[in-house]
């Protein structure tokens, strides 16, 4: 299914038991916009600008948000792997670099490591792979015990999602309408409870794309600590910080394309 705007191209593919919405703008090599939990491609959109100049950017909507149609089952990190392999496949854009933010970063690391031959080069942001990290795995419970609280689930994800400067920075009024941006809609739900159970770091020896791991030291939902153990599994990659919390696109958004484009123009 394609249809067309004055500068983006909205398309979708068929995975296994889903319909995968994703949209094409740009021009040049394929960069590949992998979101994390919540409302789906549409994060990345205040980035766009500063990227189409020089990518065909691609923005697929996953399992769990908004746009995307499924049958509701549990999702696994293969499935959505998968998924972002269908959409490269059927925008027939070749090998691509792919960025991922979030459980983004672990979908694009799965992706890396499962189909190496779609991904050129790979940037996971603010990562989680599973495993010992047992804070994330209590702040991640947090979010699922107010699954039916939407007002609270929403300022836990600002208060997890922003560092202590940024919502300081912003003022009352802004902190308390990104306490209402984030909805524990039942994809949301779906989604958290894949970060809950995710266990991926044998995949990491796997992946052969050169690759740059970028941190976030502020980071109050995947602490950087997780991010500097990706980049230390992954033979040969390289590793940026930034001094952001979780949403660098949003705190750091100019510092965070400077390193996607040096990485890339390499």
């Amino acid at each position: 299914m394609i249809g067309m705007s004055a500068h983006m191209i909205t398309r979708s593919v068929s995975v296994a038991a889903a319909t995968v919405p994703y949209r094409l703008c740009g021009s040049g090599p394929a960069l590949v916009l992998v979101h994390g939990t919540g409302r789906g491609s549409v994060t990345w959109d205040a980035l766009l600008e500063r990227l189409t100049g020089r990518h065909t950017v691609v923005l697929p909507d996953l399992s769990g948000s908004d746009r995307a149609v499924d049958d509701g089952s549990p999702l696994t990190i293969e499935g959505l792997a998968a998924q972002v392999a269908a959409v490269i496949e059927d925008a027939g854009t070749g090998p691509a670099d792919v960025v991922g933010h979030s459980l983004g970063a672990s979908v694009a690391l799965a992706l890396a490591a499962t189909r190496p031959d779609l991904v050129r080069r790979l940037i996971p942001v603010a990562g989680w792979t599973g495993g010992e990290d047992a804070y994330v795995a209590h702040v991640i419970e947090q979010y699922l015990a107010l699954a039916d609280r939407p007002e609270a689930f929403a300022r836990h994800a600002m208060l997890t999602g922003f560092s202590r400067r940024h919502i300081a920075a912003i003022g009352p009024a802004a902190a308390d309408e990104l306490a209402r941006g984030f909805t524990p809609s039942p994809g949301r739900v779906r989604q958290l409870e894949l970060v809950r159970r995710l266990s991926m770091d044998g995949m990491l020896a796997r992946v052969t794309a050169p690759t740059l791991v970028i941190g976030c030291a502020e980071d109050a939902l995947i602490p950087v600590a997780n991010s500097r153990r990706i980049h230390a599994a992954i033979p040969g990659g390289d590793y940026a910080e930034l001094d952001s919390g979780h949403v660098v696109r949003v705190e750091r958004p100019a510092e965070l394309v400077a390193l996607i484009e040096e990485f890339l123009g390499r």
